[in-house]
């Protein structure tokens, strides 16, 4: 699911665009039932994408005590496909002038990833 917005938004109420527009397409998405995040969507969040849609929100937390760069399990997926959209020259900048335009170029950078992948395995 995509959902661009400003970037004044707090990341809880941008997380809550993406579950709203998440449930409208939830025929999609039969088995989704255990969504990841961060700590920066602790709180009444969690309550709330329960309420909105029967869905856990399981936050994963830091390990007591580490000091340094850890690897926290599950959240390397979302920093390796942020990876991924880097490398996308036209999502390096802002270069749209609508958010639809934005969002149309993020799924254009994804379905060129999947492609490439696919087109890999077959040969």
């Amino acid at each position: 699911m995509v959902v661009v917005h400003c970037a004044g938004l707090q990341d809880r109420d941008g997380a809550k665009l993406v579950f709203e527009k998440l449930k409208e397409s939830k025929d999609r998405f039969p088995r989704l039932r255990l969504i990841w995040a961060d700590g920066a969507y602790a709180g009444q969040l969690i309550e709330w994408v329960v309420a909105l849609a029967g869905w856990v929100l399981e936050i994963v937390k830091r390990s007591e005590g580490v000091k340094g760069f850890v690897v926290l399990p599950r959240r390397w997926v979302v920093e390796r496909t942020f990876a991924w959209l880097s490398k996308c020259r036209r999502l390096s900048k802002d270069y749209e002038e609508t958010v639809q335009s934005s969002e149309a170029w993020i799924r254009l950078a994804m379905i060129r990833l999947m492609a490439r992948r696919l087109a890999a395995q077959a040969t």
